[in-house]
């Protein structure tokens, strides 16, 4: 037997033996428990727990929800000084808005329960509904005119109506379920189905809301044509053009009209200047600056007594900033994320043309406008006029947009593997078509064909 031959059993020689390090007692384990591993268990944790089906259902359900109840607060807080001036109970306008709250959530719960297929067939009726009262705004003693834009339809009594909102959801509901059936086909190659008839009919709700002089509902319905098109995949040439025509005509409604161009004289201004026509935009920047880290505290805000114009409608978002800090204003713009992303999720991530469309809309829809609004706040975009979606006050503006909402969680529940993991769900006891009953003393008992036990 050759000299380095081992017998089975021997031990190795002590060169050997030393040749192999032996791990130092405990290594594996702190090299497990170690800042750095802890850090990426936490990051596979996150990871998987971002991939699961329903976080979308979850994040478009919680970051809606806790907007629209952090919007009621500010309502309230934002609103009272106002709705005493005007010799009002001060929770006038929160009573309003919380009606009108109650009434949204009941379109949500009814829109996340439809089928895709009854989406579908409301969006002609709801195209035609909403263009009969646009077109209804216009006619004298019908329509009512408020800080110079007639878009006012009075309802009777403390009640309006403002339809351009409705026309928003009506444009996404008819323009997706047109896209849907055009791809279906395989038109949205050729421009002409591409843009005929969405343009046409887009650019008429345009005419009917600049006909009421509102253009900031007029840009957000602009936003969500770009972004339909983009969706059914329009070359980029296209939206060059597109896009140099909407600037020309935005340039000329601008300059034909002092009011506008008063707006974008105020751009970064820190002083209300001659005549005060920066007056808004200067004190909403004073709202946010005074409000620093944590705010002074809900409802002590100074500018809404009186100083800052649309406290609780259009620059709520200054008011939130003064009560409740940088902070504050912080949270809101994550809830606006989480929402947006949520929607970008359930647009990306289904196989439905009509889904892709609608959820990719509505995601355009809620955050364009909430850019327009905190831009405007922060001195960055000229004054607009557009509420904070799900946040400012105005019933109008509110009901269209917790029906898409509902939308949004229609789609993420109608997700092939949200749909198991719901199904999972349910409840697996109870009364059942399987022979089983239960007795009062909680017992099972089988049913025989004979009666017997």
């Amino acid at each position: 037997m050759p000299a380095k031959q081992m017998l089975p059993g021997r031990r190795p020689s002590a060169a050997r033996a030393q040749g192999r390090k032996r791990p130092a007692a405990g290594a594996g384990r702190s090299a497990g428990r170690g800042p750095l591993a802890r850090f990426r268990r936490t990051q596979e944790q996150v990871r998987k727990a971002w991939d699961r089906p329903l976080t979308a259902y979850y994040l478009i359900f919680g970051s809606s929800l806790l907007i629209t109840v952090l919007g009621l607060v500010m309502v309230y807080s934002a609103s009272m000084i106002k709705a005493l001036q005007l010799g009002l109970g001060d929770a006038y306008f929160f009573k309003k808005q919380f009606l009108a709250a109650l009434i949204g959530a009941c379109l949500l719960f009814a829109a996340s329960r439809m089928p895709v297929k009854l989406h579908r067939a409301l969006s002609y009726p709801v195209l035609a509904g909403t263009l009969f009262l646009m077109a209804l705004v216009q006619v004298p003693g019908i329509g009512v005119s408020i800080n110079g834009n007639q878009n006012w339809i009075s309802l009777g009594g403390p009640f309006m109506l403002q339809p351009s909102e409705f026309g928003k959801l009506a444009l996404i509901l008819w323009g997706a379920d047109l896209l849907a059936r055009k791809g279906d086909k395989n038109l949205l190659s050729q421009w002409k189905h591409l843009l005929v008839p969405l343009v046409p009919v887009a650019f008429l709700l345009l005419g009917l809301i600049m006909l009421g002089g509102d253009m900031g509902t007029a840009m957000i319905l602009g936003a969500i044509l770009f972004g339909l098109l983009w969706l059914a995949g329009a070359p980029t040439r296209l939206f060059v053009g597109v896009l140099a025509f909407a600037g020309v005509i935005v340039a000329l409604l601008i300059k034909t009209s002092p009011h506008r161009m008063d707006r974008l004289s105020c751009l970064g201004a820190t002083e209300p200047g001659k005549n005060d026509l920066c007056w808004q935009a200067v004190h909403g920047i004073y709202a946010l600056a005074s409000g620093g880290w944590f705010g002074s505290g809900l409802g002590a805000s100074v500018e809404k007594w009186g100083q800052l114009p649309e406290a609780h409608t259009d620059f709520i978002f200054a008011i939130t900033g003064e009560e409740l800090g940088l902070a504050g204003t912080l949270s809101v713009l994550a809830l606006f994320a989480a929402l947006g992303y949520a929607g970008i999720r359930v647009a990306g991530r289904t196989e439905d043309s009509f889904v892709r469309f609608a959820a990719g809309g509505v995601t355009t829809w809620i955050t364009a406008q909430a850019v327009i609004n905190i831009g405007a706040v922060l001195g960055l975009l000229p004054i607009a006029g557009v509420p904070l979606p799900l946040f400012s006050y105005g019933g109008s503006a509110l009901l269209p947009t917790m029906f898409a909402v509902g939308l949004l969680i229609a789609f993420a529940r109608e997700e092939p593997a949200a749909r198991a993991a719901l199904a999972m769900r349910q409840p697996k006891t109870g009364w059942r078509r399987t022979g089983v009953r239960w007795k009062s003393m909680r017992r099972r008992v089988k049913k025989r064909p004979s009666g017997e036990r």
